[in-house]
């Protein structure tokens, strides 16, 4: 009996194939500042290539990367904070490093206006890349949302909403997805028509520089979650918060919930700014259920030329620290992980770090 026990075993390993798990890899706020823009120059145009070259091979590698377009694709002149407009060189960039989704629904996403926020859009659709969160008008939005993205034979469903946008206004027939419960529910039920293996929501919420979610955001989770969201991934802090694995009380099921995952890229060098984490998903489907197989977590740091002396913007894996960089660059590294490990080591629960070069 032990013997045909172990053959089942070893069986049912080895019919996992690819098409039975999914990996998805959740980044920060990408972001750029007018530094960041200044560094690019070459020539007439820009390269942002530098930025993304530590990287990019754990971003390729997934089977879906996912980050926060916290800047506009206005067209010039090109502009930093606070109101937003990257060179398109930036979004070629990003597709060259692996990104398949841009989340669009944060505080900066009017800053150039109706055209800022259409010709994002075209930019985005023009490469191919999904996006959820803005829509040029209520046709495109139930056309396109919720985000249905099927990949590995799983059908993965993407949410993404925003506290607000620094004041702005939409321009009519635009369309910004805000944090509006009764909305959201509508939304959660119109996915869950769609078939989905997993339901995620990106929420752009959350008190800025702060190391803690407020009762607030762990409330909205929570609610989220009740009205049948799998998954939570919160950004716009600015900082590294807290992430948690949450069993449910009526399922089997386990919920991951990350309240922000701090910048990705940015010239940001206020304490806890300069880095952040990525945050990868493994689902797995056995029996026609799919449920998370695991959850981990990478830091990340920004390397600034005034730091590294080189001329672009660097994203470095914090592997780095054990390779021959400047010293200045050490020392600041240094200090996001010592701060970074001190908030995680204590707060987290049930995810761990991973490491990659």
């Amino acid at each position: 009996m032990k013997q045909i026990f172990i053959l089942f075993l070893l069986w049912f390993g080895l019919s996992l194939s690819a098409q039975d798990q999914i990996s998805l890899l959740f980044v920060g706020d990408l972001m750029q500042h007018q530094a960041q823009i200044d560094a690019a120059r070459q020539g007439d145009g820009y390269n942002y290539n530098d930025c993304f070259r530590h990287v990019k091979k754990e971003i390729s590698e997934a089977d879906m990367a996912i980050g926060n377009l916290e800047v506009t694709l206005g067209g010039k002149p090109y502009r930093g904070y606070p109101v937003f407009s990257a060179p398109d060189e930036y979004l070629y960039a990003i597709k060259e490093a692996g990104f398949d989704v841009l989340l669009t629904a944060n505080n900066h996403c009017l800053d150039k206006g109706k055209l800022g926020l259409e010709r994002t859009i075209l930019m985005l659709d023009s490469l191919k890349i999904h996006h959820a969160g803005t829509y040029r008008n209520p046709e495109e939005r139930h056309r396109n949302y919720p985000l249905l993205i099927e990949k590995n034979g799983f059908r993965i469903v993407l949410l993404n909403y925003t506290y607000g946008t620094n004041g702005f206004k939409t321009d009519a027939p635009n369309m910004v997805n805000y944090i509006n419960r009764e909305q959201i529910k509508k939304d959660i039920l119109d996915a869950r028509r769609k078939l989905p293996d997993v339901i995620i929501a990106c929420m752009h919420w959350g008190v800025e520089y702060c190391s803690f979610p407020e009762r607030s955001e762990r409330e909205l989770a929570g609610w989220l979650i009740g009205q049948g969201v799998d998954h939570v991934i919160g950004s716009h802090p600015h900082v590294l918060q807290p992430m948690e694995i949450v069993k449910d009380s009526r399922t089997p099921a386990r919920h991951v919930i990350v309240y922000s995952l701090g910048n990705f890229i940015s010239n940001m060098s206020k304490e806890k700014t300069d880095g952040g984490a990525m945050v990868r998903l493994k689902l797995q489907r056995i029996f026609r259920i799919t449920r998370l197989a695991n959850c981990e977590y990478a830091l990340v740091w920004t390397s600034r030329p005034v730091l590294s002396k080189k001329k672009n913007f660097e994203l470095y894996p914090v592997t780095f620290i054990n390779k021959s960089i400047h010293n200045e660059e050490l020392n600041v590294m240094k200090r996001f992980l010592k701060g970074t490990e001190n908030l995680l080591g204590k707060s987290n629960g049930g995810i761990k770090e991973y490491f990659f070069e």
